[in-house]
């Protein structure tokens, strides 16, 4: 092979390598903004998949655009290419290179889930963003105070979250979080498989009936965010959203302390709305659950 065409595909590896560094760190933005420890983590292995399939994709693309180009048959040329087979040397780099690479992305993707540790305490976390520097001395104060227990209800078609305040429980609709704190929520069905999912915090947990299951994460960004049914629960699924808080720790003792003096009272639900006002009195569906009675209905 000529120095020339060493150089020359040494130079096109490295403008690939930088247009797929360059994707990867755009993927960043292609989600909502990073609001618990876990979305940094999730990112970071989004933007490594990101990198690792661009640089594929164009070096494959790129393969096959020159051979058509520049490697063309003749245009009156039927003639068969050479009879090449038995490259042992061939054989084993593309068996080499595409099992390192599942084995590589499987490492790190398991490493990313165990640093997770959505199921049970989070013992490390390796934040490797800007966001995550920021936060790496508050999450890492945050882990070690008391974890934040809160009891979620899932019904068709609505979410109720149960809270403790020392003094007596305390019931929303909408989901409060005290910020850089680790929440543990236990999450509970009455009637059918639903999905607990948080896109700006990066995590989804399937609710299933007759089950007890903890959900740990850590909050890092105060804000407002939203919570969906991930899962295809029945006609109302769609409406089954509700508001997720996250604030300061003062700020979220003083809304425990309010709502537990509120009276409770029925919070509009749009499952048992719509189910009201549907055109069709025969039609057969599910009756939608009662509207939740709560201390704080947003």
């Amino acid at each position: 092979m000529k120095l020339r065409t060493i150089l020359t595909l040494v130079g096109v590896a490295i403008a690939i390598a930088l247009i797929s560094l360059w994707m990867g760190q755009a993927a960043y933005t292609w989600f909502p903004p990073q609001a618990s420890a876990e979305s940094i983590l999730v990112d970071n292995l989004f933007s490594f998949l990101v990198t690792l399939g661009t640089f594929i994709f164009l070096g494959v693309v790129g393969t096959l655009s020159y051979s058509i180009l520049f490697q063309r048959a003749g245009k009156y040329d039927y003639s068969d290419g050479p009879h090449i087979e038995g490259n042992v040397k061939l054989e084993i780099i593309w068996t080499a290179i595409p099992f390192a690479l599942v084995i590589w992305i499987a490492a790190y993707s398991y490493q990313i889930y165990d640093q997770m540790s959505i199921l049970g305490p989070m013992e490390h976390a390796h934040h490797g963003s800007m966001m995550a520097e920021a936060h790496a001395d508050e999450v890492s104060e945050a882990k070690s105070e008391e974890v934040e227990q809160i009891q979620v209800l899932a019904r068709q078609w609505s979410w109720e979250f149960h809270y403790s305040n020392g003094t007596g429980e305390v019931s929303s609709t909408e989901l409060h979080l005290p910020n850089n704190r680790r929440i543990k929520l236990v999450l509970h069905s009455e009637d059918v498989l639903h999905g607990l999912y948080i896109p700006a915090f990066r995590v989804k947990q399937d609710v299933i009936p007759g089950r007890d299951i903890d959900f740990e994460f850590t909050p890092i960004r105060e804000g407002k965010y939203r919570l969906r049914d991930s899962q295809y629960s029945g006609t109302y699924f769609a409406a089954m959203q509700t508001d997720v808080v996250v604030e300061s720790t003062e700020a979220y003792q003083k809304w425990l302390a309010d709502a537990s003096i509120a009276t409770p009272v029925a919070a509009y639900n749009r499952a048992s709305n719509e189910y009201a006002k549907r055109a069709n009195a025969n039609w057969a569906t599910v009756i939608p659950a009662a509207p939740p009675v709560v201390n704080y209905a947003n």
